[in-house]
């Protein structure tokens, strides 16, 4: 008879992890010379603040402020000097968090900006008519 525990705190692929490894697969493997429907990075970057500010604001609901926060850590941990001290001790095996947290950062801005086009393409746009005399 076999037994397995399962820790209830490992990490699960929940859909939006497997979202944001999708985007990054798709990002990786089709490249950056093919043709595809997806936009590509420099679409992705100049959508960034229209995305911060929209979530900010409430008008784009699928980004919550938890997650923006979320994004700012990464970045905070992936520039920050204190994360230095595990590359000094452990090497190679210190740059490993490092490649996990920009992998996760890379395949989650993927995933955001992918669903934040997708938005601001289908939402509906009022347009401010003068009133009829």
């Amino acid at each position: 008879m076999v037994s397995c525990v399962v820790d209830p705190g490992m990490a699960t692929f929940g859909p939006r992890r497997l979202a944001a490894f999708r985007a990054l697969w798709r990002a990786v493997s089709q490249g950056a010379g093919t043709q595809s429907r997806s936009p590509g990075v420099g679409d992705r970057l100049r959508a960034l603040p229209r995305m911060v500010t929209a979530a900010v604001s409430g008008r784009y609901a699928d980004l919550g402020r938890g997650r923006l926060a979320l994004f700012a850590l990464a970045i905070a941990y992936l520039v920050s000097p204190v994360d230095l001290v595990p590359e000094v001790f452990l090497g190679l095996l210190g740059l490993t968090d490092d490649a996990v947290v920009a992998l996760w950062l890379a395949g989650a801005f993927l995933a955001e900006t992918d669903r934040f086009l997708d938005w601001e393409r289908t939402r509906p746009t009022v347009v401010d008519q003068p009133p009829l005399s």
